[in-house]
């Protein structure tokens, strides 16, 4: 769903990924007792009762949910007591949510706070079209504990020529992509994943499972993974190396190791071990469905536990690649102030209380305690049928992750290992640079309906590359492939003299 999203945003003159992907997560013991800081320093030339009682407008993306009034209600006490301000809490489900937000910023409608992202309402695009506030100087004035928190890593490349329009999510600040095993199998055919540190490694794994296993996929239809930072959507051929001469901007697909990959790819699906209708089918592989052996995912630390827990059988990773940070990683979950925002500093002031307040984030997160999940003695949480039911809130799109409780099952160190995942996530050497397609709109239109027609079957195994990937080059460069590409290296060699 979100590279459909992020396909429509392209042809309206810009666009992007699993995660996220959403975390299911948690941590801290905290309540409105032993909050007494949170927030107040955010305010502090200003006392609660000098402040005008006021309503934030707040559009976040994700299912409604029955009891989002009910959490609002203790939502509202709360940050009416410390801010003065009342939350109007907004959900657009996910399919609606990039139309429904590019409508209401080009009507003008006036709102306060807004989940954007590099995939759905798409952050560059609207913080180039002046849609979003700048929030440098407000984030100094009011948001000062959540800069203390925020990985700068997140603060740092999220910014635009220097200015930063949206508050991301701290979560894991890296990407990298893994392969992902249903260890079931592993452990039925005695297989060792411990070799295997590419696609190419797969190969004799999957011909076991071929040969023994006739209700399996071997292979869960995913992209090849290729070492690029993409411009634009991933799929699209505009990206930047991750080694070599990284300062020039390529088409992906005239590149050996393209070519190498997706002859792997091709081979693999001629030995069955992907589906045939891999190109075209919209299959979303359920975890919950055992009928795989492998999987390309998005990974975070102890994401396999998750994985596991949801899948009801156990998962097992093994990594393709360092973590990266990539522009689309640290703007993968954002909340931006809109410019018809009556209220900008109040609405900051929210922002930092959301992302510094252990007590609002898991409120906001997770329910009321005792409605929707019970608290055990030791400080995790386990969750009830209301919330499951009634309260299944898109965490990763709400804001600080490393605040939030831990479920009884999670690791004791689980927001330690985020750290250190983030401490050791490679910046890419595109970090930062955003491309400004509005000089070039018209010919990435018609790249973009290119890409659509050759990129599936190619990334996912089911045609030839010695035979398409020259005729989609041809094609690209019809459509104007060398103007786009000129274009982003004029636009990033003046961005990089400026660093």
């Amino acid at each position: 769903m979100k590279k459909v999203i992020l396909l429509v945003a392209i042809l309206f003159g810009l666009v992007s990924v699993l995660t996220a992907c959403g975390n299911e997560d948690s941590q801290t013991n905290s309540s409105p007792s032993n909050n007494e800081d949170s927030g107040e320093q955010a305010a502090e030339s200003t006392t609660e009762s000098e402040l005008d009682d006021v309503t934030l407008v707040w559009y976040l993306i994700g299912t409604p949910q029955p009891d989002l009034n009910k959490v609002l209600e203790e939502v509202n006490a709360y940050t009416q007591e410390k801010i003065n301000a009342t939350i109007d809490l907004r959900l657009l489900d996910w399919g609606e949510f990039n139309d429904r937000m590019q409508v209401i910023t080009t009507s003008g409608e006036e709102y306060d706070i807004a989940f954007t992202s590099s995939w759905a309402n798409n952050y560059a695009l609207n913080a180039r079209r002046g849609a979003f506030v700048e929030l440098n100087d407000l984030m100094d004035q009011y948001g000062q504990e959540m800069k203390e928190l925020i990985d700068p890593a997140f603060l740092e490349g999220a910014q635009i020529d220097g200015k930063l329009y949206a508050v991301p999510t701290n979560k894991e600040v890296g990407q990298q992509a893994v392969l992902s095993f249903n260890n079931e199998l592993v452990e039925k055919h005695n297989l060792d994943i411990s070799t295997v540190n590419s696609l190419a490694d797969l190969e004799p794994l999957l011909a076991v499972i071929k040969e023994n296993e006739t209700d399996v996929t071997p292979i869960a239809t995913f992209d090849a993974y290729l070492p690029f930072d993409s411009i634009l959507q991933e799929e699209m051929p505009f990206a930047f190396r991750l080694d070599g001469n990284t300062d020039e901007v390529v088409n992906k697909y005239e590149e050996e190791v393209t070519m190498e990959t997706l002859k792997v790819m091709h081979d693999y699906y001629k030995k069955g071990y992907i589906r045939p209708d891999a190109a075209t089918s919209t299959d979303s592989w359920p975890l919950e469905t055992p009928n795989w052996f492998v999987r390309k995912e998005l990974y975070q630390p102890y994401a396999e536990l998750i994985w596991s827990r949801s899948a009801g059988y156990e998962i097992v990773t093994r990594p393709l690649h360092e973590p990266y940070v990539f522009n689309n990683s640290v703007t993968g979950s954002m909340q931006a102030i809109s410019v018809t925002s009556k209220n900008p500093e109040r609405a900051m002031m929210f922002l930092n209380l959301l992302n510094s307040d252990p007590y609002l984030r898991n409120l906001l997160d997770k329910g009321i305690e005792g409605v929707h999940y019970e608290e055990n003695p030791d400080g995790t949480i386990k969750d009830l049928p209301a919330r499951v039911e009634r309260y299944n809130m898109p965490s990763f799109a709400i804001g600080n992750q490393l605040i939030l409780k831990l479920y009884e099952d999670d690791p004791a160190d689980k927001w330690e290992a985020f750290e250190e995942f983030n401490e050791n996530s490679i910046p890419s050497p595109a970090l930062g640079f955003y491309f400004d397609s509005n000089p070039v709109r018209t010919e990435i239109a018609a790249i973009s309906n290119v890409t659509s027609e050759f990129s599936p079957a190619l990334l996912k195994g089911a045609v030839d590359p010695e035979e398409y990937i020259p005729l989609f080059n041809e094609k690209l460069y019809e459509a104007g492939m060398q103007k786009v590409l000129d274009e982003i290296q004029s636009q990033y060699d003046e961005w990089k003299a400026n660093q």
